[in-house]
């Protein structure tokens, strides 16, 4: 059982690499949304139709740190590898609210 905000996030990161979708859309909030520089405030469906199916384009893909601000806030700094190349580093800002993201 997942229960802080740390441990929600790294399962779901951990469902995307798997493409475990049916382990991942019960931490996901019904009214989640998503920004990222290509998508503007995605609802859950569309990110779960849109973003959730690309892990097959990571060569590698590992979480450097995931790190809680506060109860709900926490930071995730990870490591990627495209398949076609490329290394890069990312940051995100997932706040967890009543067990869900």
């Amino acid at each position: 059982m997942v229960d802080s905000a740390t441990s929600i996030v790294e399962a779901a990161f951990r469902h995307y690499r798997s493409q475990d979708r049916e382990a991942a859309l019960p931490l996901y909030a019904d009214d989640f949304s998503f920004t990222s520089p290509q998508d503007d405030h995605i609802d859950k469906a569309t990110f779960f139709e849109r973003c959730f199916p690309t892990a097959d384009r990571f060569k590698d893909h590992r979480l450097l740190h995931v790190t809680p601000a506060n109860e709900e806030l926490v930071f995730v700094y990870y490591e990627y590898e495209l398949e076609t190349g490329g290394k890069y580093r990312n940051v995100e800002a997932i706040t967890v609210w009543d067990g869900l993201m």
